[in-house]
């Protein structure tokens, strides 16, 4: 696999390159739904794939692009736990030695159906029984730390983290309050970059354009990165001024479960590595396009080998803006030479079968 930070890496070095905490759900995703479930009638999907879910979608996508990344998390001990305790330790090489085992807690489980380009879900679960923050008190040494930032919830571990030297990323998901008052973002002030997608950044900053709600953004935050969906994305960097505007690439969008998680951390891992603003955000959105052209949330996370391959493809084929493709240039001292076709295919993995 490729290493990104390779050139950047030193014997003195913390293990651990990205470290974050959450809850890990079973996902169980019914994929080739001709329409929305109707009520009353039995609908039969085409495909069927289950994966982690939950705060492991950005776990196995910084993994998937090499990234060291240690998770804790709380695990039932269920087979729905044992399963994704293994898809995540064995199969993705993520690091759960800071994760905990809760007897007789049951795992939380989503059932999601994509059709139409969008997607339904349903979720069960209980709080896992105390200690229900499965974050340690003092985190440990990483370059990074991407943290979920809750309106009004204050998570004593990324100060720690942050005093610590660990650059800090923020994403925040939906306020159910109806607040959306950034005094409810206490965290937000021990963070390097913050990356609302569009309608979360116009709510918090009252403002009705997301590059004016980014500009707003830049200053409480030194990096803010407001990602637009379709239109691609638009940083500023509240320290220098520098601002940064990439069109997101036109890719068939099946399913978008998880692409904001794997935009976050292409962004991560740009910046980890050094990269100019601009490419950073090019391959943050290029990591998500790929992401949503295939079904499931950490089912869908590419990897280098799926960048190469697309990189290979498009520059053989008309199916993109030729203007457009030359942002992606960055990629050709980046990327080794790749054989394998395009598109790729997936494995899809499911409970049911077992090693023989």
């Amino acid at each position: 696999m490729l290493d990104p930070l390779a050139a950047r890496r030193a014997p003195d070095d913390p293990p651990c390159d990205v470290y974050l905490t959450g809850t890990v759900f079973l996902d169980i995703v019914f994929t080739g739904l001709d329409s929305a479930p109707v009520r009353g009638t039995e609908s039969w999907a085409k495909g069927m794939g289950s994966s982690p879910g939950g705060v492991a979608n950005m776990a196995t996508a910084l993994a998937r692009l090499g990234l060291r990344t240690w998770l804790a998390a709380a695990f039932g001990d269920d087979m729905y736990g044992d399963y994704c305790r293994e898809a995540l330790e064995q199969g993705e090489g993520i690091d759960l030695s800071l994760s905990h085992t809760v007897p007789g807690w049951h795992s939380p489980v989503t059932v999601s159906m994509a059709y139409e380009g969008e997607r339904t879900m349903v979720s069960h679960g209980h709080e896992a029984p105390p200690p229900e923050e499965p974050a340690p008190d003092v985190p440990p040494l990483s370059r990074a730390c991407v943290v979920s930032l809750r309106p009004g919830v204050r998570q004593e571990w990324v100060e720690t983290a942050a005093r610590r030297g660990s650059r800090i990323f923020a994403d925040v998901g939906w306020d159910e309050s109806g607040r959306w008052d950034p005094n409810d973002l206490t965290d937000l002030r021990h963070c390097e970059a913050f990356l609302p997608n569009a309608e979360e950044a116009m709510r918090y900053t009252r403002t009705d354009c997301p590059r004016a709600a980014a500009h707003k953004l830049a200053d409480t935050v030194p990096l803010a990165v407001v990602t637009l969906g379709s239109e691609g994305a638009y940083a500023v960097d509240g320290g220098t001024g520098e601002t940064a505007e990439v069109p997101a690439i036109a890719v068939e969008a099946l399913d978008p479960t998880g692409a904001g998680d794997v935009f976050t951390a292409g962004f991560v891992t740009g910046t980890l590595a050094g990269w100019p603003l601009a490419d950073r955000l090019a391959f943050a959105g290029l990591t998500a396009a790929l992401s949503v052209q295939e079904f499931g949330g950490s089912l869908s996370a590419p990897g280098w080998a799926e960048v190469a391959a697309w990189w290979q493809h498009v520059r053989s084929f008309d199916d993109q803006d030729r203007r457009a493709l030359r942002r992606y240039s960055f990629l050709d001292d980046l990327l080794p030479g790749v054989a394998r076709p395009w598109p790729l295919r997936r494995a899809v993995p499911t409970i049911g079968f077992r090693r023989v």
